[in-house]
């Protein structure tokens, strides 16, 4: 006897396929190093890669770090 298929083990198509929605990207310009690894005060490391490095608009730590260092300039999106 074949058994009946569970309802609740099949995923609508459209909640399965539904993204996330984008991270904004926030990116400045290092004027003294085109390669460097920057320490945040919280340990975590950001990469200068081709005098620029990018950073999430919802990370505020790092955010605040670059905008408080004249060595990095915000680049217009």
């Amino acid at each position: 006897m074949a058994k009946s298929q569970d309802d609740s083990a099949v995923q609508d198509p459209v909640i399965a396929t539904r993204s996330t929605p984008t991270a904004s990207i926030t990116t400045f310009r290092d004027t003294l190093y085109i390669s460097r690894t920057l320490i945040l005060p919280d340990d975590r490391t950001l990469a200068v890669v081709k005098g620029a490095v990018s950073v999430n608009t919802s990370d505020d730590l790092a955010l605040n770090y670059l905008k408080a260092h004249t060595e990095f300039e915000l680049l217009k999106e």
